[in-house]
């Protein structure tokens, strides 16, 4: 009996063990589990603010631009792929003349400017030979060339009126009342009680929003040609030329930007020093597509990057809106959304530049995606000149099956790649924003990016580099227009200080409220003078030695 019961006992005793040391095996594992998950979510953060660090340490040193990092890969193997190309042989004669045509670079002759002769002759008594000491004869001139600046002149100008009056009318009227009094007309001045005149209003814009110099380093350097102008009253001058004048212009501009079929935009930040709130104010861009007939580059400043100001502007607006992945262009009603490959591409440009060192790119899953892109470049640049229908027609058979293959790609890559990393968020941008990222197979008219408004938005950028910030609403709103103004007439081939001057002349004197009489002033206009127009827009040979 008592053998049984110890036995009995002993059982329940290893039973009770077993199961005791059981649940503390289940609960080493439940804990090896958490601490592995924990493990992973911790190396994961430490790899993201690695790849972090190295994007910005990249962004500030490395070249902004998002083409030849695979390129870059390959320094090491040049000659063994250059030597797999199939080229001819050139001949030593074809070595020769490239040598030779490669000391000449093409300049411009500068046939436009004023011509200044100095001739320098020998004289009367040097003129006999040393030798035999007869005449010497004119054998050559040679001729060194050489540019002459003429810095900035300012005169003061007095506009005089001659008043005229009949003296037969005066001795005639015997009722006390003024006889016949006549005024020369002159022109109206560009802003009544100021001696500001329409070269020096456009002088200060043109610096300002064409050279980015700020008002008070022009403050400064007007000192230095002998007129103290302070930046105060430059400042006012530039909102009350921009209101009364430019802006009828802006407001004409708007129109026609709203009657065409593309539209690009951007926006980036500006701070506005009076504004109440302490939120980042911006100014936006809406600029006409690459094929307009009429380029158009409209700069409108608000105080937040909010849906209605978009949606606010472009009402009215039926057609191709293009722009990056924000979303809040899709507040705009009655338009079709373009997506941007260059963003598409940049994500994983970015991704190439937050990988250590030690890293293979040319093996990593972000170059793989840059393949497609470069693919697609390679073929937008080979169809950049032909007709919309032929582009389109081109597209759907070259393009499109390389869209599909990036698909697919993008489709197996999300499964495998960590979703916070720097290449998890470039694959998922990619298939977000897909559905408009193809538009533009819809259209031959349409480009594959947004870079036009990028483009257009950067001298906004790089002035703000200098000013840093705008005092005023108005004073923001009127940097608006007056960039408006400039960079569509740059993008008209025309010369912004002498089309501000034509502005300026020609604006007070006209009737604002006529059509005709404004669409004579748009930079598009072909009643312009030539003065205003940029010459020789293509030629790019001059001679300068």
């Amino acid at each position: 009996m008592f053998v049984h019961t110890w036995y009995n006992y002993g059982m329940k005793t290893r039973d009770k063990a077993g199961l005791e040391t059981g649940e503390n095996l289940n609960k080493i594992e439940s804990e090896v589990e958490r601490l592995k998950h924990e493990n992973e979510e911790l190396k994961a953060k430490v790899k993201f603010y690695e790849e972090q660090f190295r994007l910005s340490q990249a962004k500030k040193y490395g070249p902004s631009s998002d083409k030849g990092l695979e390129d870059q890969t390959c320094l090491f193997n040049e000659a063994e792929i250059e030597s797999q190309k199939k080229m001819d042989e050139p001949d030593i004669e074809e070595i020769l003349y490239k040598r030779r045509k490669a000391k000449t670079k093409s300049r411009k002759t500068y046939k436009d400017l004023e011509v200044e002769e100095i001739y320098y002759q020998l004289e009367e008594k040097d003129r006999a030979c040393p030798s035999c000491n007869n005449e010497l004869h004119e054998m050559k001139v040679i001729i060194r060339k050489e540019l002459k600046v003429i810095p900035a002149k300012v005169t003061l100008v007095h506009h005089k009126r001659q008043v005229y009056a009949c003296r037969h009318c005066d001795s005639v009227n015997s009722e006390g009342e003024k006889g016949t009094i006549i005024t020369a007309p002159m022109p109206n001045p560009v802003l009544p009680g100021s001696m500001v005149s329409p070269s020096l209003l456009a002088t200060i814009l043109d610096m300002k929003y064409n050279k980015m110099m700020p008002l008070y380093r022009q403050e400064q350097a007007f000192v230095d040609i002998g007129i103290d102008i302070p930046r105060q009253n430059m400042a006012s001058w530039v909102i009350k030329g921009s209101e009364r004048w430019l802006s009828p212009l802006y407001d004409r501009m708007r129109e026609h930007l709203l009657k065409e079929k593309v539209v690009h935009a951007d926006e980036t930040s500006l701070n506005c020093l009076d504004e109440k709130n302490n939120k980042k104010n911006y100014m936006w861009l809406y600029a006409t597509g690459e094929r307009a007939e009429k380029r158009i580059y409209l700069y409108d400043y608000q105080k937040s990057r909010s849906n209605k100001h978009p949606k606010e502007f472009l009402k009215g607006f039926e057609g191709f809106l293009q722009t990056d992945g924000y979303a809040g262009y899709n507040s705009v009603e009655n338009v079709t959304r373009l997506g941007c490959l260059a963003h598409g591409r940049r994500y994983f440009s970015d991704a190439l530049k937050a990988l250590p060192k030690e890293a293979e790119l040319s093996a990593s899953k972000a170059n793989q995606a840059l393949k497609f892109f470069k693919e697609i470049y390679k073929l937008e640049d080979e169809f950049k000149d032909l007709a919309p229908e032929e582009k389109y027609e081109k597209r759907l058979e070259k393009t499109k099956p390389i869209l599909d293959d990036y698909r697919r790609w993008l489709e197996d890559e999300s499964k495998k790649t960590l979703p916070k990393s720097k290449l998890g968020e470039a694959i998922n941008y990619s298939l977000k924003q897909w559905d408009s990222l193809v538009v533009f197979l819809k259209d031959g008219r349409l480009s594959c990016d947004n870079n036009l408004a990028e483009r257009a938005i950067k001298p906004f950028v790089l002035a703000r580099k200098n000013f840093l910030f705008a005092k005023s609403p108005k004073g923001a709103t009127a940097s608006g227009v007056t960039f408006s103004i400039i960079e569509t007439a740059k993008a008209n081939n025309l010369k912004p200080y002498d089309y501000l001057t034509y502005l300026f002349e020609q604006l007070p004197n006209i009737d604002l409220e006529d059509p005709d009489s404004l669409e004579a002033c748009l930079p598009w206009s072909e009643t312009l003078p030539d003065i205003v127009r940029r010459k020789h827009k293509d030629d790019k040979d001059y001679d300068f030695e």
